[in-house]
């Protein structure tokens, strides 16, 4: 950050989100309600640490988990396989939309330099899934290891493709990763 912030004033800031948000949990948990949150950039919970953070300043309410959507990691540049496993108990719904990274060739970077969305100068923009640089299978492999069975659904945000036509083709991408687990080990015939 720059100028830089004092620890007291991102404290405050956290006791703030705590203070507005228990009420409403208290609320949810009435009701029976999950929100699931969006970690982004602009949110309290933005990227690993924050959400981090944002658990503790509320007591790691069951009321409030996450909306994994892995576009806003990539260009961070946090794992988002490891985030599933991390945050295996906070994952309420899942978003799939991709990202296209090119911060190659020592002109683009990840702060996008004031480029509109699709411009090809920028160092990342969001895609149609399957189009960007997601590790998919390794996400829906982990989305499967934590028992995930809630909400999948398809975010578009991509300015270079018709959504007419990307749509149908990014829920054809995803179905392939439509698989339970194994049933057996691949070694259990050995153990006769």
């Amino acid at each position: 950050m720059f100028p830089p912030v004092a620890q007291e004033v991102i404290d405050t800031g956290y006791q703030d989100f705590a203070d507005r948000w228990n009420p409403i949990l208290d609320v949810f948990d009435e009701c029976g309600v999950r929100f699931a949150h969006e970690v982004h950039p602009s949110e309290i919970a933005y990227d690993y640490w924050s959400t981090q953070r944002a658990l503790e300043a509320i007591g790691h309410r069951p009321a409030f988990g996450l909306n994994w959507d892995p576009s806003h990691f990539l260009w961070q540049q946090i794992d988002p396989v490891a985030f599933i496993s991390d945050f295996a108990d906070r994952i309420y719904h899942v978003d799939c939309k991709d990202t296209k990274m090119r911060v190659g060739g020592g002109r683009n970077g990840i702060l996008s330099s004031h480029l509109p969305w699709g411009d090809p100068r920028r160092g990342w923009d969001f895609v149609s899934t399957g189009r960007g640089d997601v590790p998919w299978e390794d996400s829906f492999r982990a989305l499967t290891s934590i028992g995930y069975h809630g909400p999948i659904s398809v975010e578009w945000e991509d300015a270079g493709m018709d959504r007419l036509q990307g749509a149908p083709q990014a829920l054809a991408f995803l179905k392939q990763f439509n698989f339970g687990p194994s049933e057996a080990s691949f070694d259990a015939a050995f153990k006769q």
